[in-house]
């Protein structure tokens, strides 16, 4: 579990080093996920190895947001002149991640009706 844990932080810092030293405007541990995501595909056997860690760190999620919420509060005073246009964000982001969500499955699954139909009139 231990080394499990040591592949998943380095590649969270890999990311974090990457996005610094390129400028990307993507957080570093969404560019070591990616690069994780790339060794795992050339190497497979990896994902076997850091499945069961990354298993238990999923069932412990919300632990995580714990900290982001505490630095929410504390930083209440600030946020609360753009509690108007913070509301507004949410609510346009989410009512769009949903129009999208819904947009891609609707897509997928003609997609693989028809992919069905026409396995089905070759038989």
């Amino acid at each position: 579990m231990l080394q499990a844990f040591a592949v998943l932080l380095t590649f969270q810092c890999l990311g974090e080093g990457v996005s610094y030293l390129f400028g990307l405007p993507v957080p570093g541990p969404v560019t070591g996920m990616l690069l994780l995501f790339g060794f795992v595909m050339v190497r497979p056997q990896v994902a076997d190895a850091i499945e069961p860690t990354a298993l238990e760190l999923l069932r412990h999620l919300s632990l995580l947001f714990v900290p982001a919420g505490v630095g929410i509060m504390v930083s209440a005073d600030r946020v609360r002149g753009d509690a108007v246009a913070v509301v507004v964000a949410l609510a346009v982001s989410t009512t769009l991640a949903i129009a999208v969500t819904a947009l891609v499955t609707r897509a997928l699954l003609r997609r693989q009706r028809r992919a069905g139909g026409a396995a089905e009139g070759t038989r």
